[in-house]
């Protein structure tokens, strides 16, 4: 399952999975484009690996990857409680 976390100001979705059983967590980045529908990459925690990246300009990507390193704490904690949501008591 995925949750939601964010939405960047460009329309920028980043959405994250529960911990996984090898203790990594999927995070998904996915922006719309008129042209190509979707640009989007994945970043597993806590490695930072970064992976299938489409569309994006090395500037979004840059700035996606600064979002991921500042609040991968909050992912991380989040996973593991069953996203946002359940972690605020909401």
């Amino acid at each position: 399952m995925m949750y939601p976390f964010l939405t960047l100001d460009d329309g920028t979705e980043i959405v994250h999975s529960e911990t996984l059983p090898d203790g990594r967590v999927k995070v998904y980045m996915e922006k719309p484009d008129a042209e190509d529908g979707f640009h989007h990459a994945t970043c597993y925690l806590p490695q930072y690996q970064w992976e299938d990246i489409s569309g994006l300009s090395q500037a979004e990507l840059d700035r996606c990857r600064d979002v991921i390193e500042s609040t991968a704490h909050l992912i991380l904690r989040f996973a593991a409680g069953g996203g946002f949501e359940n972690a605020s008591n909401f």
